[in-house]
């Protein structure tokens, strides 16, 4: 088998069994049978477990982030320092998502994996997301608060969270979606379809009004 075979057949097996049932429950071993390879394989091009980890997310965030980084610049040029509209900056952001998957697995994988990077993260994989590709995340970041000025930061980085939670748990379940929409609704959906649905709704709850104060407690106010 070629070096670069065996390395696609690690990471492809990794990538899957890693969505399925996440990064602690996943041993070398069990990566390495479903690949059928030895483990002095995965030993001699990743090093380590914790290495092949950061290589699976580095196959969707390496293109990931130099399209994004693209589509934001061609943003900029276009809006010439005003603020660019929330639509525009989430239409962009799911228009490079969708468009990294097709190089790789699926759609579906890609979110768990994004999920799992939330949920499961080791200290080792949050500094490696934070440190390879934190550069992407803080722009975008900064182009919402532009967007969105009348949200107080502490707000808008619950939004930001909500909606990011909104999208994966939305696309990492996608065939449970589609078979409910065509089962029970006789719609038949594209992955197009249901990123056009979910727009308005993440817009929505981006530019919702601020919830009003919460009471203060009893003995607060019986003072």
């Amino acid at each position: 088998m070629a070096q670069n075979d065996t390395v696609t057949r690690i990471l492809d097996t990794a990538e899957v069994l890693f969505a399925e049932r996440g990064f602690a429950e996943t041993s070398l071993r069990t990566i390495t049978s479903k690949a059928k390879v030895n483990l002095a394989a995965v030993n001699y091009h990743f090093g380590s477990k914790k290495s092949l980890i950061q290589a699976v997310f580095a196959r969707y965030l390496d293109p990931f982030t130099e399209r994004f980084h693209g589509a934001l610049d061609d943003l900029e040029r276009r809006y010439q320092g005003q603020a660019i509209p929330l639509e525009e900056l989430l239409e962009t952001m799911a228009r490079c998502v969708l468009e990294v998957p097709a190089e790789r697995n699926s759609l579906k994988v890609f979110m768990r994996l994004l999920g799992l990077a939330y949920s499961q993260a080791q200290g080792h994989l949050r500094r490696y997301i934070q440190q390879e590709y934190g550069s992407v995340f803080t722009r975008f970041t900064e182009l919402i608060r532009q967007a969105t000025p009348e949200l107080p930061d502490a707000e808008r980085f619950w939004r930001l969270h909500f909606m990011l939670g909104t999208v994966i748990f939305t696309l990492s379940g996608l065939d449970a979606l589609r078979d409910i929409a065509e089962n029970d609704y006789d719609e038949h959906i594209t992955v197009r379809d249901l990123v056009r649905r979910l727009r308005p709704v993440v817009v929505a709850a981006m530019q919702a009004p601020l919830p009003a104060p919460a009471p203060a407690p009893a003995s607060a106010r019986e003072a």
